[in-house]
């Protein structure tokens, strides 16, 4: 399986990857989202470390879950051959109504398939009032 655009990236396939991404998470669906990384794909998300698009998908089911109206904004923040750089933000609510803000960087790195093998990611949450949202 091909997941197009591929490597080594342009600025302009870099930007596609990224777009795509973005997209994807906001479907808020794990088997979608899954899909974009390779059957062993290894993750560091916060402190949690996963091996796998199974546990990938099992992670963001239990995410999309907690992080209700869940909204992402991701944006290239460097590329080189076959690894992208990426900030984002984005924002959610919990079961009581409190809503959050959250920051952070991925760096990215893809087999020659364009599939992601690894995803590190560091990032911090920000409570927010409702009326300081961007990104509803």
């Amino acid at each position: 399986m091909t997941r197009p655009p591929l490597p080594p990236f342009t600025e302009e396939s870099a930007r596609a990857k990224v777009q795509a991404a973005e997209d994807a998470w906001n479907s808020r669906d794990p088997e979608r989202v899954a899909l974009a990384y390779t059957e062993d794909s290894v993750w560091r998300n916060r402190d949690r470390f996963l091996t796998g698009r199974a546990e990938i998908r099992e992670f963001l089911a239990g995410k999309w879950e907690r992080e209700l109206d869940y909204r992402l904004r991701k944006e290239l923040w460097a590329f080189t051959g076959n690894r992208i750089s990426v900030r984002f933000e984005y924002e959610w609510h919990d079961a009581a109504g409190r809503w959050y803000r959250s920051h952070g960087n991925e760096q990215w790195e893809f087999d020659d398939d364009g599939l992601m093998r690894r995803r590190e990611a560091s990032i911090n949450d920000v409570a927010i009032a409702a009326e300081e949202r961007r990104l509803g």
